[in-house]
């Protein structure tokens, strides 16, 4: 079985593939050798440890160089965060999605939104989007940010159906996952995947629950987005304020 192959096998809904998202090649060997099945990025943490913004402002050049990398270090499969497709129009996603293929990744996540910008794009827009870069026949996880900036207490059917036709487009053109973050109302989760013709990744956060509790809703992909880079980051500063606060050896030694 090859590597996309072997990734797609990993969504499963209710038993929900866990994806500790890394940002290099070091994180990767790291999460590779905690035991992970398969190795995701985090646009946020690959950019801003490279002194960029996340938004694409991390060239595609850059993001492919990063993932070649990654990808020499690891035999699991590689899903890499590739924002909005690195493409003004479903042409040039396409290409560059190709670009991500021949470099080596199992699958991709794309947003349904323009780099920058809080506006969706409208379906048929970013379904065409999405059905350039599943012709690669990598795993797209389309995501879509429907919850974005919306507080729970303003949550609704209305949203869950704004999340349930752009899953039915996107299903049609031929994403294999569905990517929901920024929810942790469990049941508007349990709504979503079973309404949705495609697995339902979910970002987790404190206070969403866990794995088991995420696996009952149906959830068949877990993932932690900027969350590990940024906690490596807290850490590391942590750490530095002690040792130039005059402590010799604040860490615990490995």
């Amino acid at each position: 079985m090859d590597k996309i192959a072997a990734f797609k096998a990993l969504h499963v809904p209710g038993d929900p593939l866990m994806l500790f998202n890394i940002w290099d090649a070091g994180s990767a060997k790291a999460v590779a050798g905690a035991g992970a099945k398969a190795i995701a990025t985090g646009s946020y943490g690959v950019a801003e440890a490279q002194g960029f913004k996340d938004g694409e402002t991390f060239s595609i050049d850059d993001a492919l160089r990063n993932l070649e990398r990654i990808v020499s270090v690891t035999d699991l499969p590689v899903t890499l965060d590739f924002e909005s497709g690195y493409g003004a129009n479903p042409a040039d996603v396409e290409t560059s999605v190709r670009r991500a293929l021949a470099t080596g990744a199992a699958g991709i996540n794309m947003e349904d939104r323009m780099p920058g910008e809080a506006a969706l794009l409208p379906v048929d827009e970013a379904a065409e989007r999405v059905g350039a870069a599943a012709a690669s026949g990598l795993f797209v996880n389309a995501r879509t940010d429907v919850y974005r900036g919306i507080k729970p207490e303003d949550y609704g059917s209305h949203l869950i159906e704004a999340v349930l036709e752009r899953a039915e487009a996107y299903a049609r053109s031929g994403a294999s996952g569905l990517f929901v973050p920024f929810l942790g109302d469990h049941p508007t989760i349990a709504a979503i995947c079973a309404g949705s013709p495609l697995p339902v990744n979910i970002l987790w956060g404190p206070g969403r629950g866990t794995r088991d509790e995420l696996a009952a809703c149906g959830v068949a992909r877990i993932s932690y987005g900027h969350g590990p880079w940024a906690a490596a980051m807290e850490w590391l500063a942590g750490q530095a304020r002690a040792v130039l606060a005059g402590e010799v050896v604040p860490y615990a030694a490995g």
